[in-house]
């Protein structure tokens, strides 16, 4: 019988595990790094274009997974796969920090 408890549980323990120390989460460098992102996403992750996602407060797991994808190729993107195979795992880690770590406030419409 699936218990839910144990299945969140080996999923937390995935998560801990998936962050080897070469990947640490540096969100200084990833601020820095972010500089050519910021000219489709904006400089602080909300972007203004309208084919380009918000990336400020996104998770950092999303972040990275989406990053990984376009660099891999399984994501398809024609820009975001040229951007995404200049970046190393410490790069993308980084800049999934620097991403989660910006806090949004949304409000419902008045």
């Amino acid at each position: 019988m699936f218990r839910p408890l144990h299945g969140l549980l080996a999923a937390a323990g995935l998560i801990a595990f998936s962050v080897t120390p070469s990947q640490a989460r540096d969100v200084e460098a990833g601020r820095a790094k972010s500089q050519m992102c910021g000219v489709c996403h904006g400089p602080l992750g909300i972007s203004t274009a309208p084919d380009a996602p918000h990336l400020a407060g996104q998770p950092a797991l999303y972040t990275a997974a989406q990053l990984k994808a376009y660099r891999s190729g399984a994501r398809k993107h024609e820009v975001m796969a040229v951007m995404a195979r200049m970046l190393s795992d410490d790069d993308i880690s980084n800049l999934a920090a620097w991403y989660a770590s910006l806090q949004i406030e949304v409000q419902p419409p008045r």
